[in-house]
């Protein structure tokens, strides 16, 4: 991967709630009682839509984000760099 992921973002209303992404990233992910993604943030705090990866509860590394926005089968995670280009998909 060139660029770093700046931004994690969450189609919503592409989310089917497969959970993958929380099996590969349960540090970043958790399912809602919706059964969607959503991201989890410092201090206890979720965020449906979209965040920046330093708000992030962990410091997880960009190879397992990007795994587990692979993982989805809808591609309804969104990976952005610190340009706000794409990464995935």
């Amino acid at each position: 991967m060139d660029k770093k992921i700046k931004k994690i973002i969450i189609d919503r209303n592409l989310c089917i709630g497969a959970a993958s992404c929380v099996v590969v990233a349960p540090e970043v992910f958790e399912m809602d009682d919706e059964n969607k993604a959503v991201i989890l943030l410092k201090g206890d705090k979720r965020e449906q839509d979209e965040t920046t990866k330093d708000q992030l509860m962990t410091d997880l590394d960009d190879e397992t984000i990007l795994l587990a926005a692979q993982s989805c089968p809808t591609q309804a995670i969104i990976l952005e760099d610190e340009d706000g280009k794409r990464i995935f998909p």
